[in-house]
């Protein structure tokens, strides 16, 4: 288990051990017993599962991909807990039979507790951004991503940096 200095290091920690293919310092990156949910729902209970999945993903589904992750936001809940959240783009993703995949953008959540020599992610959800779409339908013919109505100003936007 790896500790880190501050909150929003997870973030920095995430892209190099991400970057290098790295599912033990991914991992490390957990607390024993973290939660950790990804963009398809798919839920670890516990820091052995976070590695494994993730071993498995960069020898299949991501071997050769690289991650950006935007400057993380970040607020303290007292002084032992943290969310931090950042904008994310990925390519590399390659398809079931290894052809290249298209480019992908999404957000990450983690929660942070301070614990004795720093800090540690508890929980996280990955969350893939579906450009131009306010929610998912399930219909008889399969699901999709749909736009109902006109954003309003003020809503959160998929495109990056802003």
């Amino acid at each position: 288990m790896s500790m880190l200095d501050t909150p929003e290091a997870v973030v920095s920690g995430w892209e190099d051990a991400w970057n290098r293919a790295d599912a033990d310092d991914l991992a490390d990156l957990f607390a024993e017993d973290a939660e950790f949910i990804n963009v398809v729902g798919l839920w670890w209970h516990d820091r052995a599962n976070i590695r494994g999945a993730h071993a498995f993903r960069f020898a299949r589904i991501f071997p050769d991909s690289r991650i950006t992750m935007d400057e993380p936001r970040v607020r303290l809940i007292g002084t032992d807990a943290a969310v931090v959240q950042t904008r994310w783009h990925l390519v590399g993703q390659v398809t079931p039979d290894g052809e290249p995949a298209g480019d992908r953008d999404g957000i990450f959540t983690f929660v942070l507790e301070r614990r004795l020599g720093g800090w540690i992610t508890v929980a996280a959800q990955n969350t893939d951004i579906e450009p131009g779409a306010q929610t998912h339908i399930n219909e008889p013919a399969g699901r999709s991503s749909i736009h109902y109505q006109k954003r309003e100003a003020h809503w959160s936007t998929s495109k990056r940096g802003e």
